[in-house]
């Protein structure tokens, strides 16, 4: 019964938030056209047959039965269509003004993703600390490209790629987006320099790249200590810094995962500074399943993510979510490019299960900020990918006026109806791919994949 009522709150806020994010997009069409004086049929969130609406002016406002999009159906925009030359048509409208009217759609979705970004920069943004600190490493786990390389731990990643003296923040999303990729990094050892070359392993159902490296933090404060389990059982407490593990220095939380797994069952005698005093303490690990796999491994039921929070004015909240808005188009257009090439896995993209999954979990999650944020990402997510220039998508409706802005005529409806044929073709093979890739990342069982 509780998954069932999880299920059900997870489907209900997904359905809000992207009933959201559609009505802005097409809000912005809608505008758009509007303004312009082009008539407007129908302004439809879902697609499908009409469940309920009501009509108003020229213009039939509806809840369709498939909650997957929604649309903005305007007098003569099908160039299948017979023309009469009605001055309210779409395509009796100069092309720049009907580019407009394509791009309102996107550009709303990005504006509604910075806006939400500078609202939670104002108010309260709280992010893992080490992503701000410089890189440098903190444990190295056996058996992965940064131990092959000989990486140690103390060592100081001065570039990675073309970045100088790059954060965690920019060293992990290289690494997570070079999956099977060779990066080029500037490694400081004893003030000297080392080149190295290592290649990210694919990990995870998202098939995102790791090295094998976890950052170095000045101590190891507890943050989370699970009610329930051996950690609470034995007296940690939030707050407590652990010093040493059977008599081995934690320099990093993944240190103790590494001797969880070796000693599985076995007590740890572990030393924690509290209060700036000593304590020790005896913790008996249980064997217990973690993460979205569900993966059974010993554990004692403690995190330690320390953070920082943010509260900043409008104008540089404003600044700063313009700026990271700025990033993430360009990282989602470099997971498209490597995705083209064959560079990346199509697991790293996320389709309607991968992304309820996410606000599902965001929104059982503390306060409003995780819902923002993730509404934010996917926003300009759909943004950025409306952009992209396949007919059928805005993008492709904008790479056709401009292709016909510089012929000066208008492209044939024969071709204009094999492109719109291929590229519907086109974005039903990927809906299914997307969809496909889901159900196997959230069933392993289902069948493997390389």
């Amino acid at each position: 019964m509780p998954q069932l009522l999880s299920l059900l709150h997870t489907i209900f806020v997904m359905g809000i938030v992207l009933g959201f994010m559609i009505l802005i997009h097409e809000f912005g069409h809608y505008a758009a056209a509007k303004y312009f004086g082009v008539r407007v049929e129908v302004f439809s969130i879902g697609f499908g047959k009409r469940l309920l609406g009501f009509t108003k002016g020229e213009t039939d406002y509806r809840i369709s039965a498939i909650p997957l999009g929604g649309y903005v159906k305007m007098s003569g925009e099908n160039p299948m269509d017979d023309r009469t030359g009605d001055p309210g048509e779409f395509l009796s409208h100069p092309r720049w003004q009907r580019f407009i009217v394509a791009l309102a759609g996107p550009f709303m979705n990005i504006m509604l993703a910075v806006a939400l970004l500078t609202g939670v920069y104002m108010v309260h943004y709280e992010y893992p600390a080490v992503l701000d600190e410089l890189a440098r490493i903190g444990w190295v786990n056996p058996n992965t490209p940064a131990e092959k390389a000989g990486i140690q731990i103390g060592d100081k990643i001065v570039r990675v790629e073309d970045i100088e003296n790059p954060n965690w923040e920019q060293v992990d999303v290289k690494a997570a987006l070079s999956p099977n990729q060779p990066l080029k990094f500037g490694i400081e050892r004893d003030g000297k320099v080392m080149e190295k070359v290592l290649v990210p392993e694919p990990f995870g159902p998202n098939q995102y790249g790791d090295i094998g490296w976890v950052p170095k933090e000045s101590s190891v404060p507890l943050t989370v200590v699970e009610h329930g389990m051996p950690a609470e059982k034995a007296g940690l407490k939030i707050g407590d810094q652990i010093l040493t593990a059977n008599g081995q220095d934690i320099p990093a939380l993944q240190a103790l995962v590494q001797m969880l797994n070796r000693t599985k069952d076995q007590p740890l005698e572990m030393v924690v500074l509290r209060n700036g005093q000593k304590q020790t303490f005896t913790v008996k690990p249980t064997l217990g399943a973690r993460g979205p796999s569900q993966e059974l491994r010993y554990r004692i039921g403690i995190a330690s993510v320390p953070t920082k929070v943010v509260k900043l004015n409008f104008v540089d909240a404003l600044k700063r979510s313009l700026s990271d808005n700025k990033k993430s188009s360009f990282l989602i257009l470099e997971l498209l490019q490597k995705m083209v090439q064959h560079k990346v896995s199509m697991r790293q993209v996320d389709g309607p299960i991968g992304i309820g999954s996410a606000v599902g979990a965001a929104a059982r999650e503390e306060g409003w900020t995780p819902l923002l944020l993730i509404t934010a990402a996917i926003s300009l997510n759909l943004g950025i990918m409306n952009l992209l220039p396949i007919p059928i998508l805005d993008g492709g409706v904008i790479l056709l006026l401009f292709i016909e802005s510089l012929m000066q005529k208008e492209i044939s409806l024969p071709i204009k109806e094999r492109i719109y044929q291929a590229a519907f073709v086109f974005l039903v093979l990927f809906a299914v791919m997307v969809i496909y890739n889901d159900l196997v990342k959230t069933l392993p069982g289902l069948t493997r994949m390389p």
